[in-house]
């Protein structure tokens, strides 16, 4: 069996979790960067081309990701990796705003550093979120494959 395999099991509760949390990435992220217009919110630059369609890879990723964490009624939670996906979550966030928008990076290279450093840097920074969110997904996944390890109560029992 495959990651693939694992997800295409999935009963429909976990489905529809995965899409409930991807809504809410996409909304945690496109409300806070502007990239849905809000009169909170505002962006000295306009999106990049490839802005949204990050967002939707990163925030499906993410989606399912979070679905792993709903076990399955007839299956004991097997998934052992923790890690990954807030890190993921987090470049996401930092590759779709405005440069000059972001106050960490405006304290730390300043207007003119944040538009000739940050924003070239951005669409790796979200290459390398989708790397992290996949790996992420494919460990939790693989994970309710491996099997159980015996607790030591239940070694000293058998």
């Amino acid at each position: 069996m495959s990651a693939a395999t694992v997800l295409l099991a999935w009963p429909v509760r976990r489905w529809l979790v995965a899409l409930a949390a991807t809504v809410a990435f996409v909304l945690i992220v496109a409300v806070p960067t502007d990239l849905i217009d809000t009169p909170v919110f505002g962006r000295e630059i306009p999106p990049t081309w490839w802005a949204w369609p990050s967002l939707l890879v990163s925030s499906a990723l993410g989606g399912m990701l979070t679905a792993t964490y709903v076990r399955a009624p007839s299956q004991p939670d097997r998934s052992s990796s923790r890690r990954g996906g807030w890190i993921g979550g987090l470049l996401t966030y930092f590759a779709v705003g405005c440069p000059v928008c972001n106050k960490l990076v405006l304290v730390a290279l300043g207007s003119a550093g944040a538009i000739t450093w940050f924003e070239p840097v951005q669409p790796v920074l979200q290459g390398v979120a989708v790397l992290i969110l996949l790996w992420a997904l494919r460990s939790r996944l693989l994970g309710e494959l491996s099997c159980p390890t015996p607790v030591s109560g239940d070694v000293a029992r058998a």
